[in-house]
């Protein structure tokens, strides 16, 4: 369901609208959305932004332009989760905080990463599939593992890359060697 809260960009792509759930959010122009993502009141995702499936993205996230999203993401806003109030009635929203966080630009966050609240992921930052975010991750930043800890610079990684050799390269190493 697409509640009429929600403000679309232009060109925002929703594969199977019947099958996600938007509600008082924003996404950018450009954006595709795939199946079974919630999206809260109070988020607001950037321009040209890529939200995989069963992704659950709360009140009070921002996530800028061009940040990728791997299936089955997990964003919360509260650091002390409780269904009742101490007098024992059930919580409303003025008995807990809200506690914002922000996935800056360029950044990807992999498959079933826990998000905590109050985190920035920084720009062009990546996150590690299966990680649990409790702290902030710096710009550039590989993080993994739970809680997860710097393990690399993407930087780095992308310059070891371009020294890889093309697919289907023959390796010095191998060459002239036998089949055997």
């Amino acid at each position: 369901m697409i509640a009429a809260d929600v403000v679309l960009g232009t060109d925002v792509v929703i594969h199977h609208p019947q099958l996600v759930n938007l509600y008082g959010c924003r996404i950018g122009d450009a954006t595709r959305i795939g199946t079974f993502v919630e999206i809260q009141r109070g988020a607001a995702i950037g321009h040209s932004c890529k939200i995989s499936s069963h992704t659950f993205i709360c009140d009070g996230v921002t996530i800028e332009d061009g940040v990728f999203v791997g299936h089955g993401v997990m964003f919360t806003n509260d650091r002390f989760p409780r269904a009742l109030a101490e007098d024992g009635r059930l919580q409303t929203d003025s008995d807990w905080e809200l506690v914002p966080t922000r996935v800056c630009r360029g950044a990807s966050i992999g498959s079933h990463a826990t998000i905590l609240p109050g985190v920035t992921i920084g720009e062009g930052a990546l996150v590690g599939a299966g990680a649990v975010v409790t702290r902030d991750v710096p710009p550039h930043a590989v993080v993994a593992g739970v809680p997860a800890r710097v393990v690399g610079d993407v930087r780095l990684m992308a310059a070891a890359r371009e020294q890889e050799p093309a697919v289907g390269a023959t390796a010095p190493a191998l060459e002239g060697r036998s089949s055997r």
